[in-house]
């Protein structure tokens, strides 16, 4: 720390005896000097004379007297603040226990400091509590959560706290500033949560949690059919509780039962936990509109993906004073928490309040979590279904770290700014053209009606959901250009018609794959099924069915139609035809003879491929893939690239397959697709991840650890391993780093590769696996450098088998050329081979 930190570092001092004197609360109004009354209890400015705890560097005090925010609980406390420019930190000594630590943001302004610009990381006693933190960000999350507007951001924790005290630092990423507005620490009873809970599909098993090293963030805190309670409520921590209907899949599936008289709780420990009001209400499945009675009640919370999660259900049966009445299963994330439940056997009566804790795990790909309540159908109760009176969900730390980087402030800043000039240019357009406006609404109703009167004999035949092929892409083509008449739609029509090949008949897929045989299934997805069939002149084709009553499948289905309809490369998995009769969707692919990529690498018992072998097959993907990505105007993103992905034909012929993710790339004047999170765990590109902005990278980064995954003959992530060893990419990078990625090559090609072409091979998978997008190459310059390694490998294996040296030691020239352009055409491609080889010949 500098002279100039040290000179300007604060005295005060917050010591156990201040702590012991406020029941065991330290309250902060940050940026104040003096003392405000809120939510019922006295908030203490952090710059007060005669305060006493450590502040490293005062940063800005800023006093917001120009505050509109009125909210009748934290007006008074949001009316100041604390910036930091530098890494700065609060001290408060307490001792050691379980504490609950609230951090308040509100998005105010001083001088030139807004807060919607600030961008920071919070750690607090060796937890990452937030990282790139911005509350704009936060804001628009947490709106678009709870279906509802929110103005401020307070984030709850929950940490063990040593001897040494509380530590909590603000450190402002490089040109940004950090702030904070009020700060709450509290001391909280020892068996808030419990060392072990149940396991969500673990058929009873008990888990322990270990959370004496764990740290735990507050997600989600409701009262189930009640109304939402004020933080005085809860006289112990002040909790707030909000209600539950934003979150409710249908709100129709349940109804509200109350009680309020003679409800006691199971245990004393748990009127510490929850107010008595929260039980005074619940959703139970009574006679309501639902007509099947099987019908699950459902909510659903948006979380953060790859994390672990604990959820706490609050549980007081309020109707039935005898058991068997109300039996149900719980299920979270679609898998079974428990079932044969009954509540008033849990609780041993009526009117008796308990809690359930739940304990369940998010892969990377998931950001939602379900939580269902439903009849168990092999019981007898007589009653309704389902009873839930409140609900907590709280984030468990992994390794330290509670943070999550949302990665949407660019999409959110965009809306916003797109919605406020949205309703100027409105009333604008409103008083200078409302008469343009009655002409084209009639151009768009004459339109409509033409284009659904074409489309509705075909229509009858289509399934929910499903646009024929044809016609789909003819109107879509034709709704592109704006204008199109009705020749120009039957030409568009035959031109698509003609890219997608033959149109089968329903009657001939059916013969071609044994009227859909299961023992001719070769593979299957989110999608459907994909058989392996024989055409009637003896051609072998593999024939995709997609599942009507998959929604994301349909979707998915329908945009790798539209990219084969306008794809052809011969490292492209070809598309033969499609057949669309009896509201079936079915598309016809050449036949891939050898399987993925990945079944020759491991877990099939297959023949090892050669190093010449993986090599050639990465080289193809590689060509595939740059044609996707200069082969149109704006690129194709496949957004997939997984070994999976990589099917061989009869010659180990590498080629690109399934497009259902694909996106079509950014415009010249943008330099990426704003798109939600898909693709693969374990291949996907982080950057793309943390900011949801999809580029050509993205593809890079996904191939780079398929080349490991080819190098290496091993699953990207595998937990049966050591926590170090998990994830491929991380593992085999620090290898790489160390320049000795041989060490962990798949020990079947011992021998079978020369030490210089594993080098190249592993510094352009380096390259790809870049941390920053921008610093990754194209895949053109990752085909180049492909190239060059199968070279370095050819002449190796020409030397020894001529054994030219008689050493025994091998020699390579020194290379030197520069990178050849790379064109969509394959002529070029194949050119540019040769002419390597002739120099390393020389």
């Amino acid at each position: 720390m500098s002279p100039v930190v040290l000179a300007v570092v604060s005295i005060a001092f917050i010591n156990l005896q201040f702590l012991q004197a406020h029941g065991s609360e330290l309250l902060l109004n940050c940026g104040s000097n003096g003392t405000v009354d809120a939510d019922g209890r006295r908030w203490n400015g952090d710059i007060a004379p005669g305060s006493n705890f450590t502040l490293s560097s005062p940063g800005f005090a800023a006093s917001l007297t120009g505050n509109s925010y009125t909210d009748e609980i934290f007006g008074p406390v949001y009316r100041s603040a604390r910036f930091f420019n530098l890494t700065s930190w609060y001290h408060i000594s307490v001792l050691p226990g379980n504490y609950c630590i609230r951090l308040h943001f509100f998005p105010s302004t001083f001088g030139n400091f807004s807060a919607n610009n600030s961008v920071f990381d919070v750690t607090a006693s060796g937890f990452k509590l937030v990282s790139k933190f911005n509350v704009s960000e936060e804001i628009v999350w947490r709106s678009s959560a709870s279906n509802s507007v929110i103005s401020a951001v307070v984030k709850e924790y929950f940490l063990v706290i040593g001897v040494r005290g509380l530590q909590i630092e603000f450190d402002p990423s490089p040109g940004s500033f950090a702030f904070v507005t009020a700060i709450e620490v509290m001391l909280t009873p020892d068996n808030l949560f419990n060392d072990t809970v149940n396991k969500v599909g673990g058929a009873g098993e008990q888990l322990p949690l270990g959370l004496s090293n764990r740290g735990v963030e507050t997600m989600y805190r409701l009262n189930i059919g009640g109304p939402a309670l004020k933080s005085s409520s809860d006289q112990y921590l002040h909790r707030p509780w909000y209600t539950d209907e934003a979150f409710m899949f249908s709100t129709n599936a349940a109804q509200i039962v109350s009680n309020a008289s003679s409800i006691m709780y199971v245990s004393s420990n748990d009127s510490l936990l929850v107010p008595i009001d929260v039980y005074e209400t619940a959703r139970i499945m009574g006679n309501n509109m639902v007509v099947d009675k099987r019908f699950n009640v459902s909510w659903r919370f948006y979380v953060h993906p790859n994390f672990d999660y604990l959820v706490r259900l609050h549980f007081c049966e309020l109707v039935y004073d005898k058991p068997n009445q109300r039996i149900f299963k719980i299920y979270i994330n679609n898998k079974t928490a428990a079932e044969n439940y009954d509540v008033y056997v849990r609780a041993g009566g009526i009117n008796k309040a308990y809690h359930e804790d739940y304990f369940d795990d998010l892969p990377l790909q998931a950001d939602s979590l379900w939580l269902q309540l439903g009849p168990d159908s092999m019981t007898s109760a007589s009653g309704t279904d389902a009873l839930l009176n409140g609900l907590e969900i709280f984030k468990l730390s992994k390794n330290g770290n509670l943070a999550y980087v949302l990665g949407h402030i660019d999409m959110a800043n965009q809306r916003d700014s797109s919605k406020g000039k949205k309703k100027i240019d409105l009333w604008e357009e409103v008083g200078i053209g409302s008469a343009s406006f009655v002409v084209l609404t009639g151009v768009f109703l004459f339109s409509w009606c033409y284009i659904r009167k074409k489309r509705k004999a075909v229509d009858k035949e289509a399934p929910p959901g499903w646009h024929p092929l044809v016609l789909h892409e003819a109107m879509k083509s034709t709704t592109d250009a704006r204008a199109a008449s009705k020749s120009s739609l039957a030409r568009n029509a035959s031109s698509i018609g003609h890219r997608m090949g033959r149109r089968f008949s329903i009657a001939e897929i059916r013969a071609a794959t044994k009227n859909f045989d299961e023992s001719l299934v070769i593979g299957t997805g989110g999608f459907g099924k994909v058989y392996k069939g024989e055409l009637g002149e003896g051609t072998t084709v593999a024939i995709k069915r997609a599942n009507p009553l998959c929604g994301q499948g349909l979707k998915e289905f329908e945009t790798e139609i539209e990219m084969l309809s306008k794809l052809r490369h011969r490292h492209l998995v070809a598309m033969i035809g499609y057949c669309e009769e009896q509201k079936e969707m079915i598309l016809v692919y050449e036949y891939m003879a050898k399987g993925t990529l990945r079944s020759h690498l491991y877990g099939n018992g297959l023949s090892p491929l050669t190093w010449k072998q993986r090599i050639d097959a990465c080289i193809g993907a590689a060509r595939g893939l740059h044609y996707l990505h200069t082969g149109a105007d704006r690129g194709i993103i496949h957004r997939d690239v997984k070994t999976t992905n990589i099917l061989l034909d009869d010659n180990f012929v590498a080629k690109i397959a399934d497009f259902g993710l694909s996106k079509t790339g950014p415009t010249l004047d943008q330099t990426h697709v704003s798109t939600a999170v898909k693709g693969s765990f374990g291949y996907l590109d982080p950057e793309y991840f943390r900011r949801q902005q999809l580029t050509q990278k993205s593809d890079v980064y996904s191939f780079g650890v398929v080349l490991f995954e080819v190098a290496c003959a091993r699953p990207v992530i595998d937990p049966t391993l050591p926590k170090d060893q998990i994830n491929l990419a991380e593992w085999a990078m620090r290898w790489q780093r160390q320049r000795s990625l041989e060490a962990i090559m798949d020990p079947r090609l011992d021998g079978d590769f020369s030490s210089e072409s594993l080098k190249k091979f592993g510094e352009i998978v380096e390259k790809c696996l870049a941390d920053d997008g921008r610093s990754r190459p194209s895949m053109g310059e990752v085909l180049w450098h492909l190239e060059y390694v199968l070279q370095l490998h050819e002449t190796y294996k020409r030397n020894v088998d001529s054994e030219s040296f008689g050493s025994g030691e091998l020699r390579f020239a020194d290379i030197s050329f520069s990178l050849p352009h790379i064109g969509e055409g394959e002529e070029e491609l194949h050119s540019k081979p040769s002419s390597i080889r002739e120099e390393l010949d020389t």
